[in-house]
């Protein structure tokens, strides 16, 4: 099967780029930007080879590098930012340090016609994100396009194949930047449309039999998407008296959550089913803890303490842990192919000891973790699961601890819990929800004055978030109807009492994340 390669720097879009290339059909494979391209990496299936960005510069110390047997293989280059300015700085040209960092929306202009931009309209509206410039190309490489502050954005070297772009075509903002890169899997590189959702499943089928053989394997269900989709390829992989399937409530759930799961789960013919109250033993160690990263590292550590105490009683002898880790996580947990990628948050799938103790011992089964939330979803539908709880918006796995900004109690919980209730009614009955990629409330750690009938009161503020995503790695915000958040807002402050003004965040990511902690 034909494949692009894909060398991973440590940009936080890297990832992006194989998603975008298999959507068109196209087979990619990501790994470390610095890795030495052996034979056995470089096989006859590789037909193209992609340079990703990266949040070093290239003339930093200890800056990644890629092995210079890339520039002599013969297959055509893309450079993407970083990328580009690697291959500028390897064939002699010059990269320097922006006075003024080049970030979010820029036009391109064509100052050449290219094989890579064959369909893109000049002046299309690019994606920046860097600091650095090309301040002189390479020898052998032509000035292809600019952006719109007359900085080079487009190269070429037609001698060697290569090409250098200094926008980023993976992300969704970019326009045409799909266009970008199967102009140069398909047209340049000539790779072949051959990857479909039916081989991702026969190969993470084959991978997770082998890994797992006759084991037991359990499936910490949170009752989100990525776990239920999880659980129920486990099921469709495996013997179902493999499968361990356990449910924790740990008192920061969506209201009604424990008892839809416990049906949900039931449908997908678990033999084994495990229910599991332990509020207490969550909310007691967060009192009084008030930073993100500590509740996120503690919630993921009585997640495994809480799983272990249970599964003595419920499994003997061995056992694998399986998660619904999507890629995302990985990424943004600092845990991508290579070892330069930067944190952006902790994931409880990712980062407790715990876990990473269970994964130097090979006992960690994540059958997602190269897979997208959209593509999570068409999987899903695929193996049979119900499109009402497929295309759920997306719930974290710390639950609401990440969604109540400074300390965490049971009473908080409550309202933050009533609150959202409201909210995402309000949107399903408003024929909103299914427009929406995720919406959620957020508990604020300020109160402020209002006024009950003739009293003053001090209570919460509510923060409403909905945002519209392809991926969850960029994101914009939901343009409510004026008239729509009104109403909703007023219905939470008339039915929640603690909840005395509400505030809508306008964000989008980047610079902020979806989720506020």
């Amino acid at each position: 099967m034909d494949k692009i390669l894909i060398l991973d720097f440590g940009g936080q879009t890297c990832q992006l780029i194989g998603r975008r290339i298999r959507d068109f059909g196209v087979f990619s494979e990501i790994i470390p930007g610095d890795i030495e391209l052996t034979d056995e990496i470089l096989s006859s299936d590789v037909k193209g080879i992609i340079l990703s960005g990266s949040p070093y510069s290239v003339y930093e110390k200890g800056a990644p590098a890629p092995d210079p047997r890339v520039f002599e293989l013969g297959l055509p280059l893309l450079g993407i930012c970083y990328g580009f300015q690697q291959m500028t700085f390897h064939f002699g040209g010059e990269v320097r340090p922006l006075k003024t960092k080049e970030y979010g929306r820029s036009k391109i202009h064509f100052l050449e016609n290219s094989e890579l931009m064959t369909d893109v309209p000049d002046n299309f509206l690019s994606w920046m994100s860097h600091g650095d410039s090309l301040d002189k190309l390479a020898p052998g490489f032509t000035l292809i396009g600019e952006s719109e502050n007359k900085l080079p954005a487009v190269g070429v070297n037609k001698e060697k194949n290569f090409y250098g772009i200094q926008f980023h075509p993976e992300v969704t903002h970019c326009d045409y930047g799909n266009q970008v890169l199967e102009n140069f899997c398909c047209r340049i590189c000539g790779a072949a449309r051959d990857w479909t959702l039916d081989l991702f499943m026969d190969q993470v089928s084959h991978r997770i039999k082998k890994q797992v053989g006759k084991e037991k394997v359990l499936l910490l269900i949170s009752g989100g998407v990525d776990s239920t989709v999880a659980g129920g390829l486990l099921l469709k992989i495996l013997d179902p008296a493999q499968v361990y399937l356990m449910y924790i409530d740990t008192g920061m759930m969506r209201k009604g959550e424990s008892e839809e799961v416990a049906i949900n789960l039931k449908k997908l013919g678990a033999t084994h089913l495990h229910l599991i109250d332990a509020r207490d033993r969550f909310l007691g160690p967060l009192k009084g803890v008030e930073d993100p990263e500590e509740k996120r590292k503690i919630i993921g550590d009585r997640f495994i303490h809480v799983q272990e105490e249970e599964i003595a009683k419920h499994i003997t002898g061995e056992y694998f842990l399986a998660q619904g880790t999507l890629y995302t996580d990985l990424i943004e947990s600092g845990k991508g192919v290579g070892n330069k990628a930067n944190v952006i948050k902790s994931h409880h799938n990712v980062g407790s000891p715990l876990v990473e103790e269970k994964r130097q011992a090979g006992l960690i089964v994540e059958p997602l973790d190269m897979l997208y939330k959209d593509e999570v979803r068409k999987l899903g539908v695929k193996i049979g699961i119900s499109k009402d709880i497929v295309f759920r918006h997306p719930f974290p796995g710390p639950g609401l601890g990440i969604r109540i900004i400074g300390d965490v109690s049971e009473e908080k919980c409550r309202i933050l819990r009533d609150a959202d209730y409201i909210y995402i009614s309000e949107l399903k009955k408003r024929n909103l929800y299914n427009k929406i990629w995720q919406a959620f409330s957020v508990l604020l750690p300020v109160r402020s004055v209002g006024v009950t009938g003739d009293a003053r009161e001090y209570g919460f503020v509510l923060a409403l978030r909905a945002v519209v995503s392809h991926d969850g790695m960029t994101a914009d915000v939901y343009d409510f109807p004026t008239k729509e958040l009104l109403e909703i807002s007023s219905r939470i402050t008339n039915e929640v009492p603690e909840v005395g003004r509400v505030v809508y965040d306008i964000s989008s990511k980047p610079p902020a994340t979806i989720e506020w902690e």
